[in-house]
């Protein structure tokens, strides 16, 4: 075994290693000169999780039993917008969450049903910013499957609610946001100058086939190439070409994006076939797209994106509950990079992109 694969090895098992470790973690104090925020942490609401276990006992083939049930203490976490949820930001150092529900959201129910509880979501989700509006700041949901009422329902949640952007989880009944039934939605954001957090799912029917072995369509794989595949088709689709003050965020580094930017560069330019845009694919992503760090703690990755994107393009996440905090604020606090980019991925970024 050669020194390299040595090394990634070993940088593997101690990734591992370091985020099943809690609080303790923190036996060094570190003090900072910004501020922590985390922008992709995630919540719901008790009507949304019961309206997900009566859809999957009436249509299992619709939505995946194992895409939807959570263990007890996982949904009690979700669903807490107060002292449990911040203990645990204190624990780990976080001055603020930003919220976006969890996924699938509402986008796998019918149309009246997903806008009625897109509506609750975002009162519940504006009543706990109001009660700890230094904690907390939100991304509102919608339900895409209802174009003109989503876009009613971005309106009244950025302009009357005050929240700070937009969360889909990604496709919508197969469907992805480049198809121009969407394209009101997309609009919409611009017009609101707001951005649209593309949150990744069990992948689409299309796709779904090819990764059911070894659970292949979860977090581990398959959350990541269906949302990387979304970005791609609005990258390719002429949108940024309509919309070019259009912002969409990725989480988890830019579920894998970056490191093809230059491929899809010289692919899309050099052959027969390929539609035709007014800018590279490169070119739109550094513009129109920020990424976050959440659940994907490796130095190599972070000054890989540092390197091709720039800090500005560059936010601290953390995937709450489904990733440790305390082990993620101490990477971060710990990362090669100058205070000063770390300044603008903890705090400065954040403020900027979401208007906080």
């Amino acid at each position: 075994m050669d020194n390299t694969r040595r090394t990634f090895l070993k940088n593997t098992a101690l990734i591992s290693s370091t985020l099943t470790t809690t609080s303790r973690l923190w036996a060094q104090d570190t003090k900072s000169d910004f501020v922590r925020i985390a922008a992709e942490e995630t919540f719901t609401i008790p009507e949304v999780l019961e309206a997900l276990s009566e859809l999957v006992a009436r249509d299992p083939d619709r939505v995946p039993p194992h895409a939807t049930i959570l263990e007890p203490e996982m949904s009690s976490a979700l669903v807490d917008l107060g002292a449990r949820r911040i203990s645990s930001m204190d624990e780990a150092r976080i001055d603020k969450q930003i919220l976006g529900i969890w996924s699938p959201g509402v986008q796998v129910f019918g149309s009246s049903q997903g806008t009625e509880l897109a509506q609750l979501a975002n009162d519940r989700l504006a009543e706990a910013i109001r009660q700890h509006p230094d904690r907390f700041a939100g991304l509102a949901t919608i339900a895409p499957q209802d174009p003109d009422s989503a876009v009613q329902e971005m309106e009244r949640a950025v302009i009357d609610l005050g929240l700070n952007g937009i969360l889909i989880n990604s496709h919508t009944n197969n469907e992805f946001l480049d198809q121009r039934q969407y394209w009101a939605i997309l609009e919409a954001a611009e017009a609101l100058e707001t951005p649209i957090y593309l949150h990744p799912r069990i992948p689409p029917a299309q796709m779904y086939g090819a990764l059911t072995d070894y659970t292949l369509y979860s977090a581990l794989w398959g959350f990541g190439i269906e949302a990387s595949t979304h970005a791609v088709r609005l990258l390719m689709s002429g949108v940024f070409d309509e919309f070019p003050r259009l912002k969409i965020i990725l989480g988890h580094m830019g579920e894998g994006i970056p490191f093809w930017l230059s491929r899809l560069d010289v692919i899309s330019s050099s052959r027969p076939g390929m539609p035709t845009t007014a800018r590279r694919p490169s070119e739109y992503f550094i513009e129109n797209f920020a990424i976050v760090t959440s659940a994907m703690f490796w130095d190599p990755v972070l000054t890989f994106c540092h390197s091709v994107l720039g800090p500005e393009k560059i936010m601290f996440g953390i995937d709450y509950p489904f990733a440790p905090s305390a082990a993620a604020t101490r990477w971060m606090d710990a990362a090669p990079l100058p205070q000063a980019d770390k300044r603008m991925i903890y705090q400065e970024n954040a403020e900027r992109i979401f208007s906080l």
